[in-house]
């Protein structure tokens, strides 16, 4: 499963990640940020992944912006 993390400027394209790489970055951080590109099935999907592996996992919306669509996913993953 590949997932979109959060741009980094609103004309940048989204970088992809794959949930291997997701699982050697939990090595050095808990915290991921993914763009709103992602659906929220993929998303779920992820959740349900790690939670079979054993972590907790919280996700919630963050609004950066006042429209509607101007919003990104934070993810704790915590062994």
């Amino acid at each position: 499963m590949k997932l979109k993390l959060a741009r980094t400027t609103l004309k940048s394209k989204p970088k992809i990640i794959d949930l291997k790489k997701l699982e050697e970055e939990l090595a050095t951080k808990s915290i991921f940020y993914f763009d709103k590109d992602n659906s929220h099935k993929e998303l779920k999907e992820m959740i349900e992944h790690f939670e079979e592996k054993g972590f907790s996992v919280y996700m919630r919306e963050v609004k950066y912006g006042l429209d509607e669509n101007e919003y990104i996913y934070e993810v704790h993953i915590i062994a």
